[in-house]
């Protein structure tokens, strides 16, 4: 989702037009390598004289294998490469084909595509071929794209949840209920062993999963989620009530979502924050950063760190490396689309000790039992990728808010 978001935001930034595709019979289009056989279908009339079962062998692939969405993946590589696509680097389903005058951007997953690029031609061309070869349904400007609604202003672009968000409110009789001012009661903390197990936990497993679908275009109930998500094994009736006030506050402004400016600047820049020993049960701190173009958030996060933090400062350096990782990853992803970053990229820390953990490469005996692979930080730093800065005022309202949008129905920083 990420990758979709980046690719919204360089269309809406360089003004270009974004299509989007809908392959017929999918899975039909593969090709199989291996002998596959299936039972005879109802209403085929074998040899009746016959003692023997009769078995049909498949030439092509076919709904309900295990192997029909990589067949139909490398079948569509296939056909794509014959045109001068090739993979992206960074992330498998993207592919990108570049001239000396022109980039085209096609995203894949598995029967949705989307196209873009600054070659109206070669687009429509790519179009035909795509039907010639597997017959699609050519949706037009992009509108809906896996569950993500797709809103154009004059210059600008929106994009939120809305049915989907009230469609669970709809299933889940919310609607019945009033609303509230934050994702979670401030004044309960959630532990794993307190309260009664719920008899059916599918039932919360389920809620939450739609909910960790949400925060695609709803950062602000992120860190709710993360918690929310660390119960789903032995799910209790504490939890559930707390899922139901995130239903609540859903109810308030249910048509929030991701606001795309059209605002020529480019340039990245992160926030990171990290809540220090917050989990009551396992003492682990919780990460949370997010990551903006410009105006544009199009990366976020809110996750429980894997090990303990002896210190605040280990757990905003630990936070510091999980943002770092995902620039990297992010600075690539722009360099294949042509958008140039001018380097450092700007990253905002609330704690000078993890800065000056960052800067100093002598360890000392208060940092030594930090792993080895969180000071690639310090060799980004190094490499002149990013510049850390210090926030004198802490952003943790930023990424661990339980604070609605102030009167607005759109999200940004």
């Amino acid at each position: 989702m990420t990758t979709v978001r980046v690719v919204v935001t360089v269309v809406v930034k360089k003004g270009w037009d974004i299509f989007q595709l809908d392959v017929n019979n999918v899975f039909l289009h593969g090709d199989l390598h291996e002998e596959v056989y299936m039972e005879a279908p109802l209403g085929l009339v074998a040899d009746q004289h016959s003692s023997s079962k009769v078995v049909c062998r498949l030439n092509k692939s076919l709904y309900g294998l295990k192997q029909a969405s990589r067949q139909w993946y490398a079948k569509l590589t296939e056909a794509l490469s014959t045109r001068g696509y090739q993979h992206s680097e960074n992330d498998h389903s993207p592919f990108c084909k570049k001239t000396p005058s022109s980039i085209i951007f096609v995203g894949v997953y598995v029967d949705d595509v989307i196209i873009t690029g600054t070659d109206p031609a070669e687009i429509a061309d790519l179009k035909a071929f795509l039907d010639q070869k597997f017959k699609i349904k050519d949706l037009g400007r992009l509108h809906y794209f896996l569950g993500l609604e797709v809103l154009y202003k004059p210059d600008d672009i929106l994009i939120s949840q809305r049915k989907f968000t009230l469609d669970l409110l709809k299933e889940y009789q919310v609607f019945d209920y009033s609303s509230v001012a934050s994702p979670l009661d401030p004044a309960i903390k959630l532990k794993a062993q307190e309260g009664n197990l719920l008899p059916d936990p599918t039932y919360y497993m389920k809620l939450v999963g739609k909910l960790n679908f949400l925060t695609n275009t709803r950062l602000d109930i992120a860190y709710s989620v993360q918690l929310l998500s660390q119960f789903m094994q032995a799910p209790r009736d504490t939890h559930l009530t707390a899922a139901f006030h995130l239903l609540r506050y859903l109810k308030k402004e249910p048509t929030l979502g991701v606001f795309f400016s059209n605002n020529p600047d480019c340039s990245i820049k992160a926030f990171c924050d990290s809540d220090w020993a917050a989990c009551p049960d396992s003492r682990r701190s919780v990460t949370g950063y997010i990551v903006l173009v410009g105006d544009s958030p199009i990366s976020w996060k809110s996750k429980k760190q894997e090990t303990v933090s002896l210190s605040s400062a280990e757990a905003e350096y630990r936070s510091l490396r999980k943002v770092v990782g995902e620039l990297v990853w992010l600075s690539r992803l722009f360099a294949e689309l042509s958008v140039v970053q001018s380097c450092p990229i700007q990253v905002f820390c609330d704690s000078q000790s993890a800065i000056h953990i960052a800067h100093n490469p002598v360890f000392h005996e208060r940092t030594k039992h930090i792993e080895v692979d969180c000071h690639f930080v310090r060799n980004k730093l190094q490499e002149g990728l990013i510049s850390l800065y210090h926030v004198p005022l802490t952003i943790s309202w930023l990424i661990f808010s339980q604070r609605p949008s102030q009167g607005s129905n759109t999200q940004v920083s």
